[in-house]
This record gives C-alpha cells, sequence and structure tokens, in this order.
C-alpha cells in the first residue's frame, strides 16, 4: 500500500508491495518489462536504425539530436520514467539554452515519434512529447520576408549599380524569377539551361557538409524534380552569365561539371556564400538609404517570387509545380500573404467579370 512505512535510514520510494502491482499489471497489459527500461537515447537509435538509408542532411540532423540528449539529464533516463512534465521541461531547457522555437519543435516531433515505436512495442503506454509546443513556449519565430515591389525594384538597382555588388545582380535577378530553391541555383549547370525551349531542368541540388565537402542530392520530393519556365528578364540575365565566364579548370562533382556561379576557386556557390553576399548587400544598402531594406536571404528571394505569381491570381496547382512543393498546402500559404491592395484589386476584378456576363446575358 501507499501507506507502507519506509525503515528509518532507507530512501523515500515507492514500497514492494507496489513494485509487485506495477510489475502485475505489466504482464496483465502485455507491457515489455525489460524494454521499457531502455534509455531515451537507446530508443532514439532504435528509431535511426529502422530507417537507415537518409540523406546526408538528414543523418546530420539526427546527430545532432543524439549529442544533445547525451548531455541532458533526459538521455539516460528510462522511457518508462518519462512524463509528460518532463518533455515539457525538456522543451523550456533547449529554449534557455538558445534553440529557437522551430528547431525544438522538430526534435520534439522525433523524439514524439520515437515514443510511438515504444508504444507499438508495448514498452510504454503513453506518449510523454505528445502536446503542442506552443502550449510550453512562444512562438518567436520570426516571419518570411516577402519583399515589395518597390523594396525589390530597389535592390537590384543598387545591386546594379554597385561596385562590389554589380557582379551578383544577375544571380539576385535570376532567384526573383524563377523562384528556385538555392541548393538547386548553385547546382546548376550547362546542360540544365534549355534556351531554345526557355526552360531550366530541375534534377539535382548541390549541398555542402563540413565533412565531407560538396555533394550532389536528388531533390527530397518527386515533386522537386520540373522544369522552370524562363520569363524573359531570367533568359536575359543567364545569356549574361554565360558570356561573362571564364574558361578555367571546370570541377567536377558526383559526376556533375559545367557549374554557371562559381566562387574565386572556381568551386561552384553554395547557400552559405549567397547568406554572406546578401547580408553584405542589405548592410551597405541600409548604410547609404534612409527607407531600409529588411533583412534578407536567398530563400526571400524564392519567398517573394511565390507570392509574387499568387498575388497576380496564378493558378495554385501551376504554382505548386513550379516551386516543387510536395503539398499544395505548401503553396496555398502564399496566397495568405495577400496584401489588402491585391485582395481589393481581386475583388474589383471578379466584380466587373460578373457586371460583364449580366451585359452579355
Amino acid at each position: 500500500m501507499a501507506t507502507d512505512r519506509v525503515p528509518a535510514g532507507k530512501r523515500d520510494c515507492i514500497s514492494l508491495r507496489e513494485k509487485i502491482a506495477e510489475l502485475q499489471k505489466d504482464i496483465h497489459d502485455g507491457i515489455d518489462v525489460v524494454g521499457k527500461k531502455m534509455t531515451l537515447c537507446q530508443l532514439y537509435a532504435k528509431q535511426n536504425a529502422q530507417r537507415p538509408k537518409v540523406r546526408k542532411n538528414t543523418e546530420t540532423g539526427r546527430k545532432y539530436l543524439m549529442d544533445i540528449l547525451k548531455k541532458d539529464k533526459l538521455g539516460v533516463r528510462s522511457i518508462d520514467s518519462i512524463k509528460p512534465s518532463d518533455a515539457k521541461e525538456w522543451a523550456i531547457r533547449m529554449s534557455e539554452n538558445g534553440y529557437a522555437y522551430q528547431t525544438i519543435n522538430n526534435y520534439k516531433r522525433s523524439l514524439k515519434a520515437s515514443f510511438y515505436i515504444a508504444i507499438q512495442d508495448d514498452c510504454v503506454r503513453k506518449n510523454p512529447f505528445d502536446f503542442q509546443l506552443k502550449a510550453v513556449l512562444d512562438d518567436d519565430t520570426v516571419p518570411k520576408t516577402v519583399l515589395t515591389e518597390e523594396q525589390e525594384e530597389k535592390l537590384l538597382a543598387f545591386a546594379k549599380a554597385d561596385k562590389t555588388y554589380s557582379k551578383n545582380y544577375d544571380e539576385i535577378l535570376i532567384l526573383l524569377k524563377t523562384g528556385l530553391r538555392i541548393s538547386e541555383f548553385g547546382g546548376l549547370t550547362l546542360p540544365d539551361l534549355d534556351f531554345e525551349n526557355r526552360l531550366v531542368n530541375i534534377d539535382h541540388q548541390l549541398l555542402r557538409d563540413t565533412e565531407i565537402g560538396y555533394y550532389i542530392e536528388t531533390p527530397k520530393t518527386k515533386s522537386g524534380e520540373r522544369q522552370v519556365p524562363m520569363v524573359e528578364e531570367a533568359y536575359q540575365a543567364f545569356k549574361r552569365v554565360l558570356a561573362n565566364r571564364k574558361n578555367d579548370k571546370r570541377v567536377e562533382i558526383d559526376g556533375y561539371s559545367d557549374f554557371l556561379f562559381l566562387n574565386r576557386k572556381n568551386y561552384p556557390k553554395v547557400a552559405s556564400d549567397y547568406n554572406g553576399m546578401m547580408k553584405g548587400l542589405v548592410k551597405k544598402y541600409n548604410k547609404y538609404n534612409e527607407d531600409k531594406l529588411p533583412h534578407i536571404t536567398p530563400h526571400s528571394l524564392r519567398h517573394t517570387f511565390c507570392t509574387n505569381y499568387a498575388n497576380a491570381g496564378m493558378n495554385p496547382k501551376a504554382l505548386q509545380y513550379i516551386m516543387g512543393h510536395a503539398n499544395i498546402a505548401m503553396t496555398l500559404n502564399y496566397y495568405a500573404h495577400a496584401t489588402f491592395d491585391s485582395a481589393m484589386a481581386e475583388m474589383k476584378r471578379l466584380n466587373k467579370e460578373k457586371q460583364q456576363e449580366r451585359l452579355v446575358a
């Protein structure tokens, strides 16, 4: 019974009678009394072992989370001892250690999936990570930056005229006019450009890892493989890029060569190169202009592209294809970025169409 007295000098814990009752209940419910004593680290490793063939960046993400768990007191706890309050306290510790809300939420989702395996294997009955993170932490995620038409024009004009950043003008313009992911953009090679049909073939991306260096990866989903149309501005920008190419030694990465955008060492540029370039460009613009530009990344240019076409009324399925989104919901989120002006213009357009239909009738 819970009222059984603990002998003097002994630790205050559940009584032997309670332990026997708990064991009997576990046996009755079919709980794996050995499996439930594995640690959280062991459970997470077990989950990862069931899906060993993953992308390099997924493998890196798994390693990061495992390192976090090994350093945190929750990692060595047996999974049957972890309660929802323990999981929530872990999330709070993560936030206090400087991890962003979205990062914590992604890690929580991985641990939640791990516990589902434990439930299926009859190691535990409940999932302590099955809670809404927003009930514990404030979502401090910075909203996606979408440039206004005026900001877009000022960014391009400044880059084109600046002595330092004029060499990046065509790169920025192409990103704004194609909506490519920066890994897709960096991986572009000469054969990917079809000037006759004015399209860009996307079937791979270029990434760089601190351990293995450069490597080629296929798109994350089948939707990532697509053909992106070249509008006139993108067409002319690509032409200028090719005209300005130097006949330097071409590097080969996983069978791919003739990369379009190279750094000073003749290696293809990757996300970190463009993040640094955009940061420097915006900083310099803001230094000499009163109308400041927001924080801009290469992904901001992709968001801007998608939002512009959403506001222009492009068919969502067509925009989904161009963006390479696996789910239409991802594309529809950009329609939520519509401004009051675009909403008003759309209402006027629809009303005008109705009036014309009545006149015809």
